[in-house]
């Protein structure tokens, strides 16, 4: 039997042990069925209850939603107001007003806790899957299966002055009922008096204040805790108590004085005790019951039929929800106890689970889809994939989250810290693709995979002023061969300009200025083998060889060529611009340099550019030369230009200027020479 998201697998137990029923075996002969011959009583129920249905944790919510969903009448458990004999009255504080928003408490004398628990209440709680501690808790625990509600006893003999709820200073202590001692920490909420803490609030009490055999006077306690402070108090002290797994789904906030009086009648009936008044303390914080807005239109959309507007009402009604009229809509306001209503697809949804879901059509999802516009300013991801699957490279995709140990092996600024990890190697957010990359290369080198080239694009996770900024980056990774293995070409390694050429392909995606680049230098890099890419005054990332320290201990058999980008930046593309074709031949003029070895050939480049002037087209690099015939801390660097311009053809003069203007320059600002 299935109804809704309750689970119902029904069985019956005889509720005697293997002793018993031996023996009833025996006496009643083979033939009789143990079974019928037992004649039980009663029957138990097994449900599965969703975490948002925390009021079907109590027979009674269990009732009321099983008649709303078949149609039956609904009778709520009947008990008697106990009357007060006893004119005690116990103070009680509620520090913490937003954790603990009720609070009653109630003194009952003369308990006679050495009797025994009535064999009808032993049998259902056994049979719940409770077992029988005393006769007061017993009934402590009868009363939560009716009502879902949890309730508490403290002996009064223990408690001093007055009952305070409040939370935890870090570093008190307690004893719970379990005789395991544990510090408490600062966001747990507790149940204390003026000399000690005597329960974790809504989780589990302390022993020194329990219920024994010798109590006389109780102090009865029943609150309404919030579900995330009892939840966060459960999962940090590692208790699950059936208390705690109530509150923590939350219960009734309106419902505490008719739990309370319900567990007084059974204590004055089966103890003979004498009960004071109820003593309420409650906060501006209780919760109250949300105003949800129902559009019989909205309705409709979602469940794909028409319902007539009383049918809709008809619905609500069976749950005990509050409907009124507000011109073409409902206002519903939903029980007390139905704290998983806040939002009209909820009253939607209660619609749908009383009208059936197999009643519903099964209607195919129809509308009109919009194209996004691509803008041309902007080069999407897709594209950059394509370049650098185009150029041999695999997509990886690998975690968010990597190893700090790992990341502080590759000398990487520490990253964003989870609060909760899903392990110890997954500990911290990532502030770059390489760890990951990286990990994957060590493990297909170390399985005979050499040559690797893996590329990701994805998020990395930057800390600033106690911020995490999300940054989108494209980064990749080379080893091995530069060429998959063949006849017609050498072996070696891929090096730093392999990779440069792989990068200068995606940059051209962008139709952007020339990329410069600046050495510098990285923790996890090869000094002088890492350089800065900069597109105008905006940093684009990073490219190096992977550090022969970082190579060594993480046993790589080779070198490993590493680059990052920003696609923030990257993706930020310069539109076409189409410019006629030139009619008039062009002039090239060849011009060997000699300058300091560090002059990198960007700089010459925009050196004699800016030289040159406007009829310079190209420039074109073709050797770079040092040895013999050269100063050993100098290079000579060959290169060609070609000048010309589209509405006419250069004079031979002119294009004499042109080479007098760039040999000026290139001697005033690099103090460079023409080899002889």
């Amino acid at each position: 039997m299935k109804v809704n998201e309750l689970w119902l697998k029904t069985f019956v137990q005889s509720q005697r042990s293997a002793e018993e029923l031996a023996e009833l075996l025996t006496n009643a002969g083979i033939e009789v069925d143990a079974l019928e011959y037992t004649k039980p009583t009663d029957a138990s129920f097994t449900f599965k209850i969703p975490p948002n249905r925390g009021d079907c944790l109590g027979v009674e919510g269990l009732a009321r939603e099983v008649a709303a969903l078949t149609g039956d009448s609904f009778k709520p458990l009947d008990y008697q107001t106990v009357s007060v004999q006893s004119d005690k009255l116990f103070p009680i504080e509620i520090q913490a007003t937003k954790a603990c928003s009720r609070y009653l408490g109630c003194i009952v004398e003369e308990v006679d806790n050495t009797l025994a628990t009535p064999e009808w209440m032993l049998e259902r709680l056994e049979t719940a899957g409770i077992r029988s501690v005393s006769v007061v808790v017993d009934i402590m625990n009868y009363v939560m299966l009716e009502l879902g509600q949890p309730l508490h006893a403290f002996d009064c003999k223990s408690l001093s002055h007055r009952i305070v709820v409040r939370m935890a200073s870090s570093g008190e202590k307690i004893t719970l009922l379990d005789e395991q001692e544990v510090i408490l920490q600062d966001e747990t909420l507790v149940i204390a008096d003026d000399k000690a803490v005597h329960a974790i609030a809504g989780v589990i009490g302390g022993l020194e204040s329990s219920v024994k055999t010798t109590t006389k006077t109780l102090l009865v306690e029943c609150a309404y805790f919030d579900p995330v402070v009892v939840r966060l108090a459960g999962q940090h002290y590692g208790l699950k108590t059936d208390a705690g797994y109530r509150f923590e789904r939350g219960v009734d906030p309106q419902d505490q004085h008719r739990v309370m009086q319900r567990a007084l009648a059974l204590l004055v009936e089966i103890t003979g005790c004498k009960a004071s008044a109820i003593h309420e303390v409650k906060t501006d914080a209780l919760p109250k019951a949300p105003k949800v807005l129902l559009r019989p239109r909205r309705v409709e959309q979602l469940l794909g039929v028409r319902l007539e507007d009383q049918e809709i009402i008809d619905c609500l009604l069976k749950f005990q929800m509050n409907v009124e009229a507000q011109g073409k809509a409902y206002q519903v306001c939903p029980p007390s106890y139905r704290q998983d209503i806040h939002l009209e697809v909820d009253v939607i949804e209660e619609i749908a689970r009383v009208y059936g879901l197999h009643h519903l059509p099964s209607t195919p999802l129809t509308g009109m889809l919009a194209h996004l516009p691509i803008s041309e300013k902007t080069v999407t991801k897709e594209a950059y994939k394509t370049c650098l699957i185009n150029r041999g490279y695999f997509e990886a995709v690998t975690y968010s989250f990597v190893d700090p140990d790992f990341v502080k092996l590759l000398g990487m600024p520490k990253g964003f810290q989870l609060q909760n990890p899903i392990s110890s190697d997954l500990a911290e957010m990532r502030g770059s693709c390489w760890p990951g990359l990286l990990q994957a290369v060590q493990y297909n080198q170390h399985r005979q995979f050499s040559r690797v080239r893996l590329f990701e694009l994805g998020q990395v996770f930057i800390q600033e002023s106690n911020q995490v900024i999300e940054r989108p980056v494209l980064a990749g990774m080379c080893s091995g061969e530069w060429v998959a293995e063949q006849w017609g070409a050498s072996k070696r390694e891929q090096d730093f300009f392999d990779v440069k050429k792989d990068v200068e392909a995606l940059c051209a995606l962008s139709g952007q200025v020339a990329i410069v680049y600046e050495p510098t230098t990285h923790a996890a890099l090869h000094p002088g083998q890492t350089a800065k890419l900069m597109r105008g005054d905006q940093c684009l990332g990073l490219l190096g060889v992977l550090h022969p320290k970082i190579q060594k201990l993480l046993k790589l058999e080779s070198t490993v060529v590493v680059f990052e980008l920003d696609l923030s930046v990257l993706q930020s593309a310069r539109v076409p611009v189409f410019q006629s074709l030139s009619k008039y031949p062009t002039i090239r003029r060849d011009l060997a340099i000699v300058v300091d070895k560090a002059v990198p050939v960007s700089k010459i480049e925009s050196v004699l550019t800016q030289a040159a002037g406007q009829f310079l087209q190209e420039v074109r690099f073709f050797d770079i030369y040092q040895g013999k015939g050269i100063d050993s801390n100098k290079k000579s660097v060959a290169l060609g230009l070609i000048v010309g311009d589209s509405s006419r053809t250069l004079k031979e003069s002119e294009a004499n200027d042109i080479m007098n203007n760039v040999i000026h320059g290139l001697r005033a600002e690099l103090d460079a020479v023409l080899r002889e």
